[in-house]
């Protein structure tokens, strides 16, 4: 006990006795997880990230479905374009070059 004089109560601190066997010391109240739950947990885990992953594979091919066919389009429109300066420099060719009879 402490005296009158101030001074503070000692405290003796003791080594851990053996527990009765099968009684587990726990760390936290947080960390009272079994292998089992841990292994629901990682089960969940990896379902949720496979599940996202799905997703977003499924977005990424619809993005590049939709790239390939702006591409497509963009070249039917080229192709067009072009046939139509062909046969534009082949009407011009015939108007300037000179005529040989």
């Amino acid at each position: 006990m402490a005296a009158a004089t101030g001074d503070m109560p000692t405290y003796q601190i003791r080594a851990p006795t053996a527990l009765p066997q099968g009684v587990v010391m726990a760390a936290s109240p947080g960390s009272l997880h079994s292998p089992q739950q841990l292994a629901e947990e990682a089960t969940r885990k990896r379902e949720l990230r496979l599940m996202k992953n799905r997703e977003a594979a499924k977005e990424c091919r619809r993005r590049k479905k939709e790239y390939v066919k702006c591409l497509e389009s963009r070249v039917a429109v080229l192709e067009v374009q072009n046939k139509k300066l062909i046969e534009e420099l082949e009407t011009l060719k015939d108007i300037c070059s000179p005529k040989t009879d």
